[in-house]
């Protein structure tokens, strides 16, 4: 199965699983999406993950999604750059998300991860996606 836009894929099914109150939602695996989840359950917006394999060979990742009172953790999830349209910030343009209450998953030289670590590390890059 071919994607042309994976962690797009990814976030969609996180969205859509949390709108219908499942609590793990399964995904294909890749480099850039554990790094993706590491950060979010870095930052408590997942609970976890399980690298698991499939009876063809291939891996999938097991997201154990996060709730609070019944309500999910993650309010919103946007994809920002994306195949068609990359998007690319210097460390002081970075996005701020809900005036520091959220959170943007970067793409920088040395990693991915949360824009409040870019900018502790004075590194920009792209701009993945953002989570409230």
């Amino acid at each position: 199965m071919s994607f042309s836009d994976p962690v797009g894929d990814m976030l969609a099914r996180i969205r859509n699983a949390q709108t219908r109150g499942r609590s793990t939602v399964r995904t294909p695996g890749s480099k850039l999406r554990r790094w993706i989840l590491d950060v979010m359950k870095s930052e408590g917006y997942i609970r976890g993950y399980e690298i698991v394999e499939t009876d063809k060979g291939f891996t999938e990742f097991e997201i154990s999604l996060k709730y609070f009172d019944g309500i999910p953790v993650i309010r919103e999830l946007r994809r920002i750059s994306r195949p068609g349209r990359r998007v690319y910030a210097k460390v002081d343009k970075l996005p701020s998300v809900r005036q520091g209450f959220g959170i943007a998953i970067v793409s920088t030289p040395q990693g991915v991860m949360s824009d409040a670590n870019a900018r502790q590390r004075n590194v920009g890059g792209e701009v993945l996606c953002t989570l409230f």
